[in-house]
C-alpha cells in the first residue's frame, strides 16, 4: 500500500506474514499430549445436481492465537474420492471476499475430467462469517434497497448523504458484530483452511481459487509453505494493491471493459438496433442513464442499480446478450419490463447478498490500511471518474465503510515464496475484476510458479468455464503436478486463445406489445451459457 493509503496499524498486527515463534521445550521435558484431531460427521445432502454431495461443520477458534477461546464454526461440503489413487483433499474457493463456496464442491467435481475428480476429496466451505457458517454477519439488511441516491454525488449535500451511508453500514457492523470483526480478515480465514486440513487428515492440502480466492491462497502459502501440495490460482488479486490501490484499478478495467460491450452491441446493430458507432451506443448507455435518474425504471432501477445490472456483464460476457436486449428494449421501445427484469437476475441484493457484502467489507477493512480522510477518496473518485465515468463512484461507494471502519486495520503479509512446489496461476489478458498485472505481480513473487494466460480473454474466472486449452492444463497439473515450461524470457508459460465472444439472443419481431415483440431478446427461450453455472457461483462480489 503507498502512504495514502492512510494506514493505521492494530496492535500485534502480522507483520511481513511473520508467526510468532513458539518458546523452546527443554529437553527433559515430558512430551505434551497430542491435541486430538477434530472429527468430521458427513453426512448425506445431495442435490439433483450433485448426488454425491455431503456436509460437515467444524469448529475452529475465533482467535487462533487463541486456541482454547472462544469457537465459530465452518460449513463444509464433501464430494469423495472414488479412484484407488487419492491425492487428498482439493479446497476450493469461490473468492469475494463474502463468496459462499458450499457450492464450489459439486461443481468442481463435475465439471474436472472424471479420472481425475475421482483422486480428491473435493471439500467446499464457506469462510468465516458466510452462508451457513456461524455467526454470520448481517451488518445492516437492505443497505441496496433500491431505489438508492444516484451514485455520482451532484452537489456537497448528495455527497454528504452518501458518507452518511457508509458511515451507517460501518457503525450497523460495529454494533451488531463488534465482537468478531477483529477476526475477520484474510489471515484468520487462512488459518481456518489449515485447521481443515488437520480436521481432515491431511499432511498437506491441494487448492484451488478464484478472484480474492487466489489471494487467500497465497496468504495460506506464505504461512504454510510446507503444508502445500498443489495449488491452482485462477483470476489474480494484484498482492501489491491490497486493497485500496486495487480498487482504483478497477474502476479503469470495468470501464475499459464496458467499452467492449458497447462494442459488441454496436456489431450486432441489426439485431438490438442501437447505432454501429461504438462511442454512439455507449452514449446511448450514459442516456439511458440519465433517464432512469430522472424516472427510475419500473420504480426499481435507478442509476446505481442501473450500474449494478450491467457491472456483472464485466465480469462475464456471457450475459451480454440479455443485457443488450434489455438496454435496447428501454431505449428503442421504451419498455422498461426487461430491464428491471435484468436487475432482478444480475443486480439486486438479497439476504445472502447482504451477508456476502458485509463480509467483504470485514475483510477488506480490516485486512489493510484505507484513507480516513474522506477528501483523499473524493480526490481518488473524481479523477478516476474523469476518465472511468462507468463506475467510479459506484465502486467508491461500495467500498466506501472502510473510511469509517470501527476496528483498526492490519499490514497485509508479503506473500513473496521461495519454498513451494510449482503453482499454477491462470489469467485473461483483459479481466476487469483482477486485471492482469496482478497474475504477473503474484507470478514473479512465487518462485517456480507457472502462468497460463487466455489471450484476448476478458472474463473473470477461466477455467472450468469452457476453455478447453485452459482446462487442459488444470487437469494435467491436478493429474499429475505437471506444469508448462515457457521459453526463457517469455512472461507466460504457455497462451490459450480466448473463448469467441457470446453471439446475440435471437429477436422477436412480432408482438401486440413491446414486451412481447422483446421477450425473446430479454432471455425468454435461451438457456444460460455453460460458463454462467461457474459465474453464479464466484458470485460477483467485487
Amino acid at each position: 500500500m503507498t502512504p495514502r493509503a492512510g494506514m493505521l496499524i492494530a496492535a500485534g498486527a502480522l507483520v511481513a506474514g511473520t508467526v510468532t515463534a513458539l518458546p523452546a521445550v527443554p529437553a527433559d521435558a515430558a512430551e505434551p499430549a497430542p491435541r486430538p484431531l477434530p472429527r468430521l460427521a458427513w453426512t448425506d445432502c445431495a442435490t439433483k445436481a450433485y448426488p454425491k454431495l455431503q456436509c460437515a461443520s467444524l469448529e475452529v477458534p475465533l482467535d487462533h492465537d487463541d486456541p482454547a477461546g472462544r469457537k465459530i464454526t465452518l460449513a463444509l461440503t464433501r464430494v469423495q474420492h472414488t479412484a484407488e489413487t487419492f491425492q487428498g483433499p482439493l479446497l476450493v474457493n469461490p473468492g469475494g471476499p463474502g463468496g459462499s463456496g458450499r457450492g464450489m464442491a459439486g461443481y468442481v467435481a463435475a465439471s474436472l475430467p472424471p479420472e481425475v475428480a475421482a483422486q480428491y476429496d473435493v471439500i467446499g466451505f464457506d469462510p468465516r462469517g458466510v452462508g451457513k457458517s456461524e455467526p454470520a454477519l448481517d451488518c445492516r439488511p437492505g443497505h441496496f434497497a433500491s431505489v438508492r441516491p444516484d451514485s455520482v454525488p451532484r452537489g456537497s449535500r448528495a455527497e454528504r448523504a452518501g458518507t452518511d451511508r457508509a458511515r451507517a453500514f460501518a457503525e450497523a457492523c460495529g454494533e451488531k458484530h463488534g465482537d468478531v470483526l477483529p477476526y475477520i480478515d484474510t489471515v484468520s480465514a487462512a488459518k481456518d483452511l489449515d485447521a481443515i486440513r488437520v480436521a481432515l487428515g491431511a499432511p498437506k492440502l491441494n487448492y484451488l481459487g478464484y478472484s480474492y480466492g487466489t489471494y487467500l491462497g497465497a496468504v495460506y502459502a506464505r504461512l504454510f509453505p510446507d503444508r502445500v501440495r498443489r495449488m491452482a490460482l485462477d483470476s489474480v488479486v494484484d498482492p501489491h494493491g491490497v486493497w485500496y490501490e486495487n480498487n482504483l484499478g478497477q474502476n479503469f478495467a470495468f470501464d475499459a471493459r464496458h467499452k467492449d460491450f458497447t462494442a459488441w452491441v454496436a456489431r450486432y446493430d441489426a439485431t438490438y438496433r442501437l447505432g454501429t458507432d461504438p462511442a454512439a451506443v455507449e452514449a446511448a448507455w450514459y442516456r439511458m442513464r440519465d433517464a432512469v435518474r430522472a424516472e427510475p425504471a419500473g420504480g426499481k432501477v435507478g442509476p446505481g442499480e442501473l450500474e449494478d445490472t450491467f457491472l456483472p456483464g464485466g465480469y462475464y460476457d456471457g450475459y451480454w446478450p440479455k443485457l443488450a436486449s434489455a438496454f435496447s428494449a428501454y431505449v428503442n421501445e421504451g419498455d422498461s419490463g426487461p430491464l428491471v427484469e435484468a436487475y432482478e437476475r444480475y443486480g439486486e441484493a438479497d439476504a445472502a447478498a447482504d451477508n456476502g457484502y458485509s463480509v467483504y467489507a470485514s475483510v477488506q477493512c480490516r485486512d489493510a490500511g484505507w484513507p480516513r480522510d474522506w477528501n483523499v477518496w473524493r480526490k481518488d473518485a473524481w479523477e478516476t471518474h474523469a476518465k472511468a465515468p462507468f463506475s467510479s463512484w459506484n465502486n467508491t461507494w461500495y467500498n466506501a465503510p472502510c473510511a469509517f471502519w470501527p476496528v483498526e486495520s492490519l499490514t497485509p503479509p508479503d506473500v513473496t515464496n521461495d519454498r513451494l512446489p510449482p503453482v499454477l496461476v491462470l489469467q485473461a489478458t483483459d479481466d476487469a475484476a483482477t486485471p492482469y498485472e496482478g497474475a504477473v505481480a503474484l507470478h514473479r513473487l512465487l518462485r517456480g510458479s507457472r502462468l497460463v494466460v487466455e489471450g484476448g480473454g476478458g472474463n473473470h474466472g477461466v477455467t472450468l468455464a469452457g476453455n478447453d486449452c485452459l482446462d487442459g492444463h488444470l487437469a494435467a497439473y491436478l493429474a499429475t503436478g505437471e506444469v508448462p515450461r515457457g521459453a526463457d524470457g517469455a512472461e507466460a508459460d504457455a497462451v490459450c486463445a480466448a473463448l469467441p465472444e457470446p453471439e446475440p439472443d435471437p429477436v422477436v419481431t412480432t408482438g401486440s406489445t413491446p414486451s412481447e415483440r422483446s421477450g425473446t431478446r430479454a432471455g425468454a427461450e435461451r438457456a444460460e451459457p455453460a460458463g454462467a453455472t461457474l459465474h453464479g457461483l464466484l458470485g460477483h462480489v467485487r
